[in-house]
């Protein structure tokens, strides 16, 4: 009976993982003078920098260069928080799913809640890297990043969150990360 739990258990989890589906959509601008980034677009990234939510904003010419990089920029961290939102939402689940049954509605209203609180707070974390002018059209574009490592620390200072969601944040958020980024592109 344990074995058949622990099969039900991996089926969810597995299922829940593989409804979360691709949470990026593919990109390649193909604008030829272009960074890689501004071409590969929003992505989860997982390199020698660490793994990092990668967000691009993009801002046609407006006549006010100030108010186009602004444009540009809150587009870009609108970005990170779509795909941080999708990234906390897979381990919403993924945690719902492992911590069993008994009072599993009470347990998922708050896991949601507060992982809507956590994108919110570590959204405070993403920081514009760089920008870039296509000559052509004039428009700008920008890219935002948050290290997950952020992410990690910042859940673990966060007042009145689960404890349990804190460790399994803490476990495994990088193992979520690392799947979601072998999804994309």
């Amino acid at each position: 009976m344990r074995y058949k739990n622990l099969f039900v258990l991996c089926f969810i989890t597995a299922f829940l993982t593989a409804c979360g589906g691709k949470t990026m959509v593919e990109s390649d601008l193909g604008i030829s003078s272009a960074p890689e980034w501004v071409n590969e677009g929003t992505q989860y990234l997982n390199d020698k920098e660490g793994r990092l939510f990668h967000g691009v904003g993009q801002a046609p010419e407006m006549g006010d260069a100030s108010l186009q990089i602004s444009t540009a920029d809150n587009r870009a961290r609108a970005e990170v928080a779509r795909i941080l939102s999708s990234y906390l939402e897979v381990i919403s689940n993924d945690f719902t799913a492992a911590s069993g049954t008994g009072k599993k509605a009470v347990n998922q209203q708050s896991v949601s809640r507060q992982i809507r609180n956590l994108s919110k707070v570590n959204l405070s974390g993403v920081r514009i890297i760089g920008h870039w002018k296509d000559k052509k059209t004039g428009t700008i574009y920008s890219i935002a990043e948050l290290d997950l490592k952020y992410v990690k620390r910042v859940s673990t200072l966060v007042k009145g969150m689960n404890s349990d969601l804190k460790r399994y944040l803490t476990d495994h958020a990088d193992t979520i990360f690392d799947a979601l980024a072998k999804e994309t592109p």
